[in-house]
């Protein structure tokens, strides 16, 4: 990374860790003092790997927080526009109805004193795959390749993200909102993973 991308990221979490609700562009750059281009700038056209940085984060907090179990989890960003990526009309768990959100699925290290994300997600609704989502797509820069996959899914790939990495779960939890998914429970037991699923009143032992 080179060093104005590397002042430029260290500004960017100084905003993020600052007092005050909204985290997004403009209210982090009037808290910092600074024009919002600057933060803007890094976070869409800074070249920096992902990937390893993510990596980095997750054995980090292994190493320090000591989870007894991994949690896979959404989480629901109430919006007010059509304009963010993702964002549609869907249930939001945080909300408790459907509303105007986007969605996180997201993997967390837990123990009974903390909890961290170890990967994240954004989901992408069917409807940002229609035509008439490309022009919302081309100026959120989604990659044309990238496209709608369910929450499960995405709950597998992250997991198998971080079992590249030498990371796998003593115990994985999760709610009925993905112990519900017998997809998901068989993408578990082919991953060899243990894990407690919240499952609904209906459903029936496996055999």
């Amino acid at each position: 990374m080179r060093r104005d991308q590397r002042a430029k990221g260290l500004l960017y979490l100084r905003g993020l860790l600052l007092d005050g609700r909204r985290k997004s562009m403009q209210p982090m750059a009037g808290r910092l003092g600074v024009d919002h281009q600057q933060l803007q700038q890094f976070m869409t056209s800074s070249p920096w790997p992902v990937q390893d940085v993510r990596a980095h984060l997750a054995w980090r907090a292994v190493r320090v927080g000591r989870p007894q179990v991994w949690v896979v989890d959404d989480t629901g960003f109430p919006k007010d526009g059509i304009s963010s990526p993702g964002v549609a009309r869907q249930y939001s768990g945080t909300l408790g109805k459907v509303g105007n959100c986007q969605i996180g699925v997201s993997v967390h290290a837990a123990s009974d004193t903390a909890s961290c994300p170890l990967s994240w997600r954004l989901f992408l609704p069917a409807v940002w795959d229609d035509p008439d989502a490309a022009a919302r797509r081309a100026v959120c820069r989604i990659p044309a390749g990238e496209g709608h996959r369910p929450k499960w899914r995405l709950a597998l790939e992250m997991l198998d993200e971080l079992a590249a990495t030498g990371l796998r779960p003593a115990v994985l939890v999760a709610d009925t909102g993905h112990g519900a998914n017998a997809d998901f429970r068989h993408g578990l037991e082919a991953r060899g993973l243990a894990h407690v699923l919240q499952a609904k009143g209906e459903m029936t032992p496996m055999a």
